[in-house]
């Protein structure tokens, strides 16, 4: 296993590398291809990618409800190391944090003016809008993590495996010389998906806290300040990385948990707060009356397979893209917890906070375009990255909004890149649970090197372009973990692994 493991930090070192060097030398060839190679998905494979993240979700119903929900990730008597609080704040922080609040106010303004299948900018088209934009950030989001996380944390907790992308694979179907093979290429496919995802995302954060950077202080929004930005994160996230889950990641999600929390009751409370609170509770009924119908939606009769490509595909790979990221960090702080307790855990609350997070920026949005001044959604056709920014000019204290909104990005953003970089050094160390510093600040280095790459274009749909393109390959993986995971724990839904079971698991035999 060892030799094996070594395979797989050098040749992710090469070819992260490699890419990251043809970024910084050659932007435009690189995202070309990029583009490409997602282009190409969407067109031909899109009717997959839906059927399969649907099927996430299914499977994470089934397990929170089914005979499994008792079993404990972990032996039987163990306590979560987390609290409950904690525990959440990390979820977002690894999640979508920084996400939610770039498309926040923007979304929901986006499918309002230009629903798919109907007319825009009537109440219908609202009511639409918020169905589509929870489709996207909702449950499908957070089932595909959940489903991520559980198929490596029920390995690592409950058999005592590495916490590895390959371990259901090697634990289910055996150590033979091709399903090592197989098991190197998953763990390489599943370091490439984390690094485009997290550049990505990190791209979008950069031009989005250059935007808020703008807008209070007046600071250019160039190319040269994307990077300066860029270089700051990273000098946080390298320190942040070089303490520990428990240290930094922790701390930083508990700040970032209470400042989002006082945005949004702030938005909330200072702003139309019966209008906000109608929104939610209509969008609750809307989005889970409509969940069946919008899973397999793909509009092949209207001819709008393009929308659905821009838009939900994108969105459902781009969570694939960070399934391994996320899927391995949530694992690894979610020892402790049933597998009832982690689906609740890790797909209702997030989902449910996600839709009052919508409700209050897009509800709020709309109400300015409804009753208010209007003039909002201008803003935000303009320039997407200033969306957030150009909603809170409508509101008292704007500019110390904005300044709690770009520290918020900003923190959000280190605790991706810190997440991302802990994971990715998991991924490359025989699934140590507390990879050595020098092997985080090596991916550090070379994830801040595509993100540049990704920058130099200043282009959203590069970025997003670039946050999926790991997913399309990894997506096969991901259906040998999900089998792997099913056989193991149907012929043995409780008991841990035995001694010789877990020596041919280390031993890759």
């Amino acid at each position: 296993m060892k030799g094996s493991i070594n395979t797989v930090f050098v040749v992710s070192v090469l070819l992260c590398g490699g890419i990251g060097a043809w970024g910084v030398i050659d932007p435009d060839s690189m995202t070309g291809a990029a583009q490409a190679l997602t282009g190409f998905a969407l067109d031909s494979l899109d009717w997959f990618f839906l059927l399969l993240c649907t099927g996430f979700l299914a499977l994470s119903a089934i397990l929170a409800i089914g005979p499994y929900g008792d079993i404990k990730l972990g032996r039987d008597d163990e306590q979560p190391e987390f609290s409950t609080p904690s525990w959440i704040a990390m979820l977002f922080a690894g999640g979508m944090g920084a996400g939610l609040l770039f498309w926040g106010a923007a979304e929901p303004m986006y499918h309002y003016y230009s629903p798919p299948g109907m007319p825009g900018e009537t109440p219908d088209a609202a009511r639409q809008a918020m169905v589509i934009t929870n489709l996207h950030w909702g449950l499908h989001a957070w089932s595909i993590y959940a489903v991520c996380a559980l198929v490596i944390a029920y390995f690592v907790f409950r058999k005592d495996a590495p916490s590895l992308i390959s371990t259901p694979i090697r634990w289910a179907f055996g150590g033979s010389r091709q399903t090592n093979a197989l098991c190197n290429t998953a763990d390489v496919l599943g370091v490439l998906a984390v690094i485009f995802g997290l550049a990505g995302s990190l791209s979008m954060g950069t031009l989005q806290v250059r935007a808020g950077l703008a807008e209070v202080f007046g600071t250019p929004e160039s190319v040269s300040m994307s990077v300066y930005i860029l270089a700051a994160l990273a000098v946080c996230f390298f320190v942040s990385a070089s303490t520990g889950v428990d240290k930094g990641i922790k701390i930083l999600s508990n700040i970032n948990m209470l400042l989002a929390i006082f945005v949004l009751l702030f938005i909330l409370f200072v702003g139309p707060t019966r209008f906000l609170l109608e929104t939610f509770t209509t969008t609750i009924g809307d989005y889970f009356s409509n969940l069946i119908a919008v899973s397999f939606r793909l509009f092949p009769y209207q001819g709008l397979t393009d929308w659905t490509a821009g838009w939900t595909l994108t969105y459902l790979i781009w969570w694939l893209a960070w399934g391994p990221f996320v899927g391995i960090f949530i694992a690894r702080i979610s020892r402790g917890r049933t597998i009832r307790e982690f689906m609740v855990g890790v797909v209702l609350i997030p989902t449910m906070f996600s839709m009052l997070w919508f409700a209050t920026f897009g509800g709020a949005g709309f109400y300015i375009e409804f009753n208010g001044p209007g003039g909002l959604a201008d803003l935000v056709f303009e320039d997407v990255t200033k969306a957030l920014f150009a909603l809170f000019g409508y509101f008292p204290l704007s500019e110390l909004l904005s300044v709690a909104a770009v520290a918020l990005i900003f923190i959000f953003l280190v605790t991706s890149a810190d997440s991302g970089t802990f994971v990715v050094a998991m991924m490359t160390t025989d699934g140590d649970l507390n990879p050595r510093v020098p092997h985080k600040l090596i991916w550090a280095v070379i994830i801040s090197a595509i993100t540049v790459a990704t920058l130099f274009t200043g282009s959203i749909e590069v970025a997003k372009a670039m946050a999926i393109t790991g997913a399309i390959p990894f997506s096969l993986i991901l259906i040998l973990q999900i089998i792997g995971f099913l056989r193991t724990i149907r012929e043995d839904a409780s008991a841990p692994a035995t001694g010789a079971r877990e020596a041919a698991l280390r031993a890759g035999e």
